[in-house]
């Protein structure tokens, strides 16, 4: 058995936009495919170049896909009631970006697809990731962290347009 720690850089931006507008801007820069469909036709293909057409189908304008959103202020608000904060958690990616990475470092497949945390607070709305770098540099392949660092730069750039 081994174990690894991992120091995580995480990228915060804080909003004057409303809650909604910032989760709109996310989710009309992001392909937003039926996952059931998405994996149904995935798994029916029969070559590299057919897989990479499907994909390219349900990638946005970023380049990036939403494979699942989890509203955890609703489960705030189960228990404390209607005025709890709106919190959001994104799951996005691209699976060519991932299939290239994980070439390289098996373990980027933990780490991919990425999260991102929209959260209101007192002082505006938080739009957070967890750099993908950050997690690929313990294990040392240039190659996964070009990939990364690609990664980080398009979520980076999103979030940035997002939250402005």
């Amino acid at each position: 058995m081994t174990s690894a720690r991992v120091e995580v850089e995480r990228f915060s931006l804080t909003s004057s936009k409303p809650f909604d507008a910032v989760v709109a801007a996310l989710k009309s820069a992001v392909g937003q495919p039926d996952m059931v469909e998405f994996f149904k036709a995935t798994r029916a293909t029969n070559s590299f170049p057919d897989l990479e057409r499907v994909v390219q189908r349900g990638l946005g304008r970023t380049g990036l896909m939403l494979f699942a959103e989890f509203d955890l202020g609703d489960i705030l608000r189960r228990e404390t009631g209607a005025k709890a904060p709106r919190i959001m958690r994104f799951v996005v990616g691209n699976p060519l970006i991932m299939k290239d990475m994980v070439k390289h470092v098996p373990d980027a497949g933990s780490y991919a697809p990425v999260t991102i945390l929209i959260d209101e607070r007192p002082d505006g709305v938080h739009v957070t990731y967890d750099k993908m770098e950050s997690y690929l540099l313990p294990y040392g392949s240039s190659a996964a962290l070009t990939v990364a660092r690609n990664l980080d730069a398009k979520i980076t750039t999103l979030l940035r347009e997002c939250a402005n």
